[in-house]
């Protein structure tokens, strides 16, 4: 990346779950934040990809990249990547740190409420009506199951943290229709990194899941 990217690149960091914890070997990304000058071309940032799987064949292609420029105004980097940056960042290469200001409760839960919930409802269509659950949507579907539960932890806190983390809170707080039991269940799949194929009756459930998350939105809603 420096090689890349020279002097333009101010820092480069863990984030994700190899940063605030709950890595998994088999189902987890890579998660790399690169706070640069003035962004990343399309070229540079096919070229940092091309590199990290020549690197490894294995976790090159995990590789997932968040950019911004210094004013994080350029970029992928939505509020919650943002919120993981400033907390729990871990610190590969460093030129400078770049402190951009905390995303609000409010900034987070309409980044939630809008192209996450809908990619989410339209993975649970999807299984729903599947008859099988192939060995190439393992990980996409243990996702699935999981998401409600990172995505009522963010919506009620305005943080991010793991899937440990949000399991932990929701047993605590019980919203209201959320199967937590379910997600517990999911969770345990991706901590042995199992197949979740014994999960995959459950899918059946999933609109009960949208449902619950559904109210959150519905409360959070303006009054006409």
């Amino acid at each position: 990346m420096q090689a890349a990217l020279g002097p333009e690149l101010l820092g480069a960091y863990l984030i994700g779950s190899l940063a605030h914890g709950g890595f998994s070997r088999r189902y987890s990304d890579v998660d790399i934040a690169l706070v640069t000058e003035t962004g990343l071309t399309p070229q540079t940032l096919d070229r940092v990809r091309h590199e990290a799987v020549a690197l490894s064949a294995d976790w090159g292609p995990k590789l997932s990249v968040f950019w911004t420029d210094r004013h994080f105004n350029l970029g992928r980097f939505p509020p919650l990547d943002r919120i993981d940056y400033l907390d729990h960042a871990v610190v590969l290469m460093e030129r400078e740190r770049v402190r951009p200001a905390r995303p609000l409760l409010e900034d987070v839960r309409q980044y939630l409420g809008g192209a996450p919930f809908a990619h989410w409802t339209d993975m649970v269509r999807r299984f729903a009506t599947a008859d099988a659950l192939a060995p190439k949507d393992h990980k996409a579907f243990l996702r699935t199951l999981l998401y409600p539960g990172r995505f009522c932890y963010s919506w009620m806190t305005g943080r991010i943290d793991s899937n440990d983390e949000a399991v932990a809170f929701l047993i605590k707080t019980r919203p209201p229709q959320l199967d937590v039991p379910l997600i517990a269940r999911a969770l345990q799949c991706r901590q042995a990194d199992a197949d979740p194929n014994p999960l995959f009756d459950e899918r059946t459930s999933l609109q009960t899941q949208i449902d619950a998350c559904g109210a959150l939105l519905d409360r959070a809603a303006p009054s006409r």
